[in-house]
């Protein structure tokens, strides 16, 4: 096992668990996290398990000054039948934490010795998992820069870190659709920027025109194209789905929007059960086109925080293009089924994209 030098200091002191009707997103946190420091002449090192606590950072730490930062997302579930642990495809999230660095020169981590170390901290906290339907334990991998020094150049050191929250539904709608606001004016990313990383620059870029969906009573911002402000990118959380005369459309990774976990399963999944999906540019004016002619059946999200959630109106230059009478499509429904079906065990996994914490492993 790769995780003989994991150093495990446990807490003295549980805190007290939430109660799950007072579960929100990312309030509260259990009573470990992991971390581990970088240096140019060490590599990655000093990997520990300790009580959940505050940072000491010089105030020169380069995160504060430049951005240098990735995280990831992703969750585990714990099932009421069986009590497994299980993640759903932590691997993929480990890889693309790997390309998210690379596009802000950090550097990578051993995926699958994090992931080891990642079990250790699950394990550690488990009766933290909520069981209840919609409930999760989220967990957050994140990197920051944190050499003290001012020059515009990466860091010579890192710390890498992971902590855990016990989370129930994204939105406060859960399955009900939201509303989205398309934004016009501002730019989540552009060709060659950094739109295909989890970095924390790409969202509190976005607090703007969030603030702009809020006040029009709606729940996202949906992004278009950084260049000709035509070309439908992703939601401000969610990459995105159309159906249109049956088939599934989402917009193809042109290296500004995110290489989604879910969207990827989601793609899968339709493939298998011969639905026909493409995914290529879509123009916000296509959209509009075949919402007027009726062939515009169900509009969705997809990601980690959410899993998916259907869209029942998208508000364009003031005009309200209401989808599927404000209901959740059937599609919508099955993905969703399907999706949490697998991840928390209810339903077989065909694809082998869970992994069933072993408390012997």
């Amino acid at each position: 096992m790769t995780t003989q030098s994991l150093e495990i200091m446990k807490c003295t002191h549980e805190k007290q668990k939430p109660n799950v009707d007072e579960l929100a997103f990312g309030k509260y946190f259990t009573d470990h996290m992991f971390i581990m420091d970088y240096a140019e002449d060490k590599g990655w090192y000093s990997p520990r398990i300790i009580p959940y606590q505050p940072l000491t950072l010089d105030p020169a730490a380069m995160v504060f000054h430049y951005g240098q930062t990735v995280f990831e997302g992703l969750k585990a579930y714990r099932s009421k039948t069986d009590d497994n642990v299980r993640l759903f495809r932590p691997k993929d999230n480990f890889t693309r934490l790997n390309l998210s660095s690379d596009r802000l020169s950090i550097p990578p981590i051993d995926e699958q010795q994090v992931l080891d170390y990642l079990k250790e901290l699950i394990r550690l906290d488990k009766q933290w998992i909520p069981t209840e339907p919609g409930t999760s334990l989220y967990i957050r991998p994140f990197i920051i820069s944190t050499e003290p020094n001012l020059s515009v150049a990466p860091s010579q050191s890192y710390k890498f870190m992971m902590i855990l929250s016990p989370v129930g539904a994204y939105y406060a709608e859960g399955m009900a659709p939201v509303g989205i606001l398309v934004e016009e004016r501002y730019t989540r990313a552009a060709p060659g920027g950094t739109g295909m990383a989890k970095t924390a620059g790409n969202y509190c870029a976005a607090y703007k025109a969030q603030e702009k969906a809020v006040a029009k009573q709606k729940a996202q911002v949906l992004w278009l194209d950084g260049k000709e402000k035509k070309y439908i990118e992703e939601v401000g959380s969610m990459n995105v789905f159309f159906k249109i005369n049956g088939i599934v459309h989402t917009p193809e990774l042109s290296g500004s929007i995110l290489d989604g976990v879910t969207r990827r399963s989601v793609i899968e999944l339709l493939k298998s059960w011969d639905v026909p999906v493409e995914e290529r540019r879509i123009s916000i004016n296509e959209i509009i086109d075949a919402s007027e002619t009726g062939a515009l059946e169900e509009v969705f999200g997809t990601g980690t925080a959410a899993v998916l959630s259907p869209v029942g109106e998208l508000l364009w230059q003031e005009q309200s293009i209401v989808v599927n009478h404000n209901e959740t499509g059937a599609l919508a429904a099955r993905l969703y089924d399907a999706l949490t079906g697998i991840q928390t065990g209810a339903v077989d996994d065909p694809f082998g994209w869970t992994t069933v914490l072993e408390e012997d492993e």
